[in-house]
This record gives C-alpha cells, sequence and structure tokens, in this order.
C-alpha cells in the first residue's frame, strides 16, 4: 500500500520498490513506474497501484476421479504480474488519493480468476484417471497439466500475468476411502512386522538355545572335573594312608627292636648282676662256712648290734659275764 502524506491541500505518494504506480492527471499519464514518490492535487489525480512482486496463492478443491471417488487437491500457484499496464486496464486497482487504499479488491479477483482456471485444467486429468493412479502419479500429472494449461491460455497474459511455479501438494481422497486403502498397506506392513518380530524371537529362542547348551556343557565339564578332582584327592588321601602306615610300620618295627634290645640288655645285665650277686654270696657263704664259730659269733653280735636301737648304758652282772668268757675260751656259742 503507497504511503501518503498531506502538506496544505496537496498530496504526496510514497511507493515501494515492488509496487508499479500509475499517475493520470486530468486524463493524461503523469507518472508511471515502480517505487515513485511525487506530489500531486488529489481532485485531479488518479492512482492506481499494481503489485510486481511474486506472490503465493494456496488453492484446495475439489474432483472426482474415473472410478466417481471424490478427492481434495491442494496446490500452490506462483505468479507475478509482469505487465502492470495491461492489469491495470484489465482489472481495478485503483487507490484512494487520500489513505492510499485500493477502492475494489483486484487481488481477490486475480485469485478466483488462477484458481478456477487450474480447478479446471486439474478436473479434466482427473476426471480420467482412477483413484489408485491418481494417488500413486497423479501430482505430477495434475502438476504438468496446471502448469501448461495455465501457459497455455490466453486470458492471464493479456492481463499481464505471469505463472512463475506450480506445485500440487497432495491428491486425498475422503478419509474413509483413505483408510480403506490404507488397510492392506497396514496389514502388509503388520504382517512383516510380526515376521520380523517371529523372526527375532525364533532368533532369540535359537540363542539362548545355544546358551542353554553352553551351560549345560560347562556344568557337565564341571561335574567331570569335579570328579576328576574327588578321584585324585582320594588317591592322594590313600597314599597318604598307605605312607603314614608305611611309616607307622617302620616306627612300630624300630621301636620292637628297640624294646628287644633293651630287654636283652636288661636281661644280660640281670644276668650279669644275678651272677655276680651269687658269686658274691657263694664267697660269702664259702667265707662263713670256712670261719671260726666264735668269729662268726662275734660277727653275728656285731651285726646284731648294728640293727639294734641305740643304747645308752649296758649294765652286766659278773654272772653273766664270767658265763660269757667261759664259753669263749671252750669256744662254745653263748
Amino acid at each position: 500500500m503507497a504511503d501518503i502524506s498531506r502538506r496544505f491541500g496537496w498530496r504526496h505518494l510514497r511507493s515501494a520498490p515492488t509496487s508499479h504506480i500509475r499517475h493520470h492527471k486530468n486524463g493524461r499519464p503523469a507518472h508511471d513506474g515502480a517505487g515513485l514518490s511525487f506530489w500531486f492535487k488529489p481532485l485531479s489525480a488518479a492512482l492506481s497501484e499494481v503489485p510486481v512482486n511474486d506472490r503465493e496463492l494456496a488453492m484446495a478443491f475439489h474432483a472426482r476421479t474415473a472410478d466417481f471417488q471424490d478427492v481434495t487437491v491442494q496446490a500452490t500457484v506462483t505468479y507475478r504480474i509482469s505487465e502492470p499496464g495491461s492489469a491495470a486496464d484489465r482489472l481495478d486497482f485503483s487507490i484512494d488519493p487520500d489513505t492510499g487504499v485500493w477502492r475494489g479488491d483486484p487481488l481477490e479477483q486475480l485469485s478466483t480468476l488462477l484458481t478456477e482456471t487450474a480447478q479446471q485444467h486439474a478436473l479434466d486429468v482427473l476426471a480420467r484417471t482412477a483413484l489408485s493412479d491418481a494417488l500413486a502419479d497423479g501430482v505430477a500429472a495434475v502438476r504438468e497439466r496446471i502448469a501448461a494449461g495455465l501457459a497455455a491460455g490466453h486470458r492471464l497474459p493479456a492481463t499481464g500475468i505471469e505463472i512463475v511455479a506450480v506445485r500440487v501438494v497432495a491428491i486425498r481422497p475422503e478419509p474413509e476411502v483413505e483408510r480403506a486403502l490404507r488397510t492392506p498397506a497396514r496389514e502388509r506392513i503388520q504382517q512383516e512386522a510380526d515376521r520380523a518380530t517371529y523372526e527375532r524371537r525364533a532368533v532369540a529362542v535359537e540363542r539362548e538355545r545355544a546358551i542353554a547348551e553352553n551351560e549345560l556343557a560347562s556344568r557337565i565339564e564341571l561335574a567331570r572335573r569335579e570328579e576328576q578332582l574327588v578321584e585324585q584327592r582320594g588317591t592322594n588321601t590313600r597314599r597318604e594312608a598307605e605312607e603314614e602306615a608305611a611309616a607307622d610300620a617302620v616306627r612300630t618295627e624300630a621301636e620292637a627292636a628297640r624294646t628287644v634290645r633293651l630287654a636283652r640288655a636288661e636281661a644280660e645285665a640281670a644276668r650279669a648282676s644275678g651272677e655276680a650277686r651269687a658269686g658274691a654270696q657263694a664267697a660269702w657263704l664259702q667265707v662263713h662256712g670256712e670261719a671260726d664259730p666264735a668269729t662268726l659269733h662275734a660277727l653275728a653280735a656285731t651285726r646284731l648290734a648294728e640293727n639294734l636301737p641305740r643304747v645308752e648304758s649296758l649294765t652286766l652282772s659278773p654272772d653273766v659275764l664270767t658265763t660269757l668268757l667261759a664259753r669263749l675260751g671252750r669256744g662254745e656259742r653263748p
């Protein structure tokens, strides 16, 4: 929208670089171009503003396919007004000299023209296309047909409209039909997912079985080694017992031999001691047998005296002493 300011009954217009301004003064062209800035009198001026930048027009319309299925086409048309003079001659782009606002709605008219023209070409294509083909390859076909139809028409070039690009976003059927069409694909996808799940489970089961077999083999090997260990321990224990028994036998034999030697030594000592005592006794008897009886009496008295308790005093009467001395003189025993 042009920027218009007031000064002392005059008006000053300043436009954007993307706006083409046409100024007629008293029916004659005074200014014509983009991005203009000038003073004018509002009572004698006729102004029009035509945008010359690229503009996007989004459209959505319904169509029917060859198999009588309703579809919705979503498209976008990019256009520009390449000949502002022709557009201003064919459409009302005039603006208010006081506010700079369009008196009419030219862009709405242009949008209706483009939408209906594009819809007509799209309907021609989809009316001869089945729904499945339209959903699979219809986007490219409709885009090419709309672009070719808009470029080949005479109304748009005569209005100064240039089509820059055409994009078809989507072609969609009704929700019920779309759900029905999605069902087989979903079933196939679900089957693929189930098959993948089953395969994954089968692989997991196979791996678990391999793991279980490995664990069982490990347990069997461990049990076999434990059996070998028990056998080896028994063998070692038996060998230790045998070694201990052999050592005990050796110790017992040594003790027995030592005991026998000691007994023999003691017997020899006892025999030697007995023989010595017997010899001494025999010699003693022989000496006593050959001794004088008086001597023996004296020895006996001596031994008796040695074995008697201690006598502090002894009193001998003359009768007893005389008798003893007499006996001793005769050699008799008392």
